[in-house]
């Protein structure tokens, strides 16, 4: 009787102990992880308006564009309040031309020159020297797909593959994931783990964590910094600007917590200055050369306007009155006219006789001669071989 009792007992024990597993085996779970919490990556909607799209995981970081309510996201990871999503629609990035070859055959694409170029976040309201947020590195031959735009120097690309942005996780919300429940044990059922669809998406909120501070290193903005600088030199002089540069090193300088960096960027500082004051030499020469080639432009326009102000007088080259002139010594003459202002000055030939002039002066004649430049007064000379008196 008492091996009836201890056999039963068993029994009873045996399956209490199938159901406990049974039931701790069938509880869900999603992916790896804990039950309840989404595996990456996954899709999320928008849930606001003019949610920013930003350049890394803070408020710190460049905004690169705007997401609307409904708009789709994949996430792929999360940093603290702030989810790691592939670009979307529009999204762009940059980098330096001096590093790309353009295909002959397709101007869409693009081959790297280099190795461990830069590849930086774009945004539509942040220049390209500006925008220092580094989302990986390309080497030599690998290809890029041209938006047809470039500015500063720089390429607008498709995002790589490596390249992510960052959006608020409180404006995102989860779509249907798929649940992976596991098979009961026990000697009831064979069958292989099933995997059913929830029919509702996980509307449990992330816990609201103060969004981190988390600013580039100093020697990270100089690296950057010193980068733009070098593009910067390999510009046409009259085209480089070093003002927001010298801004941001100032800052570095300036700051006690840098140490070597602030030394590094005093040094580059002092080349700044240097490259500026050439700057400065190059702007004056410019300026003077300027200045003088309108001065030359305006003398040459004076005198070929004093040259055809003389009319077409058939086959006298100017006619007015007779003037001696002796300023330039014996022999010399001037044409006036009516209201006593010089026209030109006239110089005869040997076979013009002098008693024949001097019964003209203050008379109006016409001279036959040549015309040209009178270097001591800037002005016009006749040299004339026949002088007539004119009504």
């Amino acid at each position: 009787m008492q091996s009836y009792i201890k056999l039963f007992a068993i029994v009873i024990l045996t399956s209490l102990v199938s159901v406990g597993f049974a039931q701790e085996a069938a509880t869900p779970t999603i992916g790896t992880e804990e039950a309840g919490t989404l595996s990456f990556p996954y899709m999320a909607e928008i849930t606001g308006d003019d949610v920013y799209v930003r350049s890394g995981p803070g408020t710190n970081f460049y905004y690169c564009g705007k997401l609307s309510k409904g708009d789709k996201v994949k996430i792929i990871g999360k940093q603290f309040s702030w989810a790691r999503v592939v670009p979307p629609v529009g999204s762009f990035s940059w980098i330096s031309i001096q590093y790309v070859s353009i295909d002959p055959d397709n101007s869409t694409v693009g081959s790297v020159t280099g190795d461990r170029v830069r590849v930086y976040a774009g945004s539509d309201f942040r220049k390209p020297l500006h925008s220092m947020t580094l989302q990986g590195k390309l080497d030599k031959s690998d290809k890029v797909k041209l938006l047809g735009e470039q500015m500063d120097d720089y390429y607008k690309i498709v995002p790589p593959s490596f390249a992510y942005l960052w959006v608020s996780i409180n404006f995102t919300k989860p779509l249907k994931q798929v649940i992976v429940v596991a098979p009961t044990v026990g000697p009831s059922t064979d069958k292989p783990p099933a995997v059913e669809p929830t029919t509702e998406p996980n509307d449990t909120p992330d816990k609201v964590v103060p969004e981190p501070v988390l600013p580039k290193t100093a020697l990270e903005i100089y690296s950057a910094l010193k980068e733009q600088f070098d593009a910067e030199r390999a510009k046409p002089i009259d085209q480089q600007n070093y003002a927001d540069i010298k801004e941001a090193l100032i800052k570095i300088a300036m700051d006690k917590t840098a140490d070597k960096v602030a030394r590094y960027a005093e040094f580059v500082l002092k080349q700044i200055k240097d490259f500026e004051l050439v700057l400065e030499v190059s702007k004056a020469v410019r300026l003077q050369n300027e200045q003088l080639q309108k001065i030359r432009e305006r003398i040459d326009k004076a005198r070929a306007t004093r040259l055809a102000a003389f009319e077409d007088l058939g086959r006298f080259a100017v006619v007015g009155q007779l003037q001696t002139f002796t300023t330039y010594g014996p022999g010399h003459y001037r044409i006036i006219d009516k209201s006593g202002k010089t026209i030109c000055y006239a110089l005869p030939s040997p076979q013009v006789p002098q008693t024949q002039l001097s019964k003209l002066i203050g008379r109006n004649v016409g001279l036959v001669g040549t015309v040209e430049p009178h270097k001591q007064t800037a002005s016009a000379l006749v040299r004339f071989t026949e002088i007539a008196e004119l009504e």
